[in-house]
């Protein structure tokens, strides 16, 4: 079972807490409702080698600022690493994946407008009901995801690379 730290809280909503499988555990910090739905916040934490499947959101942009670990993001064109303090934004319509280091990630999440925060509570399993079992209901997730506007492209190791040359451009 990987390790997972515990995450940062509301005070306001402390019940806000969900494992999505055992890719990623999540802390829902600032919701759509709290902010008229012009964002969202979210602190996360993925182990060791844990990697999203490739996907794009065309409904809202995803920002990642790394508190501790390392991500690497497939996005577009780009490949970046993202260590302790750095930044990167995903536009609208950009194929991506993310992926955990060695050491695992912890980063905080940020959607705009709102979006990502609702499909975790929506999809995930609240933290206190979840065990080493826990799975991630893939077919739901896939449901809750187009209908908040997020495209699968690709399983997890999938990158935009992946993609034949006209599905890697952005619209």
């Amino acid at each position: 079972m990987s390790y997972f730290p515990p995450l940062s809280t509301n005070p306001a909503h402390p019940g806000r807490q969900y494992a999505l499988g055992q890719e990623l555990r999540i802390s829902i910090l600032t919701s759509a409702e709290e902010t008229d739905g012009h964002y969202d916040v979210s602190d996360s934490f993925m182990p060791s080698g844990a990697a999203t499947p490739l996907h794009a959101h065309t409904r809202y942009e995803e920002r990642l600022w790394v508190s501790s670990g390392s991500l690497t993001v497939w996005a577009g064109e780009e490949k970046v690493t993202l260590r302790s303090g750095d930044f990167y934004t995903i536009p609208l319509h950009v194929p991506h994946a993310i992926a955990s280091g060695a050491e695992g990630a912890r980063a905080l999440n940020i959607s705009s407008p709102a979006g990502f925060a609702e499909l975790i509570a929506r999809t995930a399993t609240p933290l206190h009901l979840a065990t080493g079992e826990t799975a991630l209901d893939v077919e739901l997730f896939a449901a809750v995801g187009a209908e908040l506007g997020d495209v699968i492209l690709g399983p997890p190791g999938a990158t935009p690379a992946d993609l034949p040359p006209e599905g890697r451009a952005h619209s």
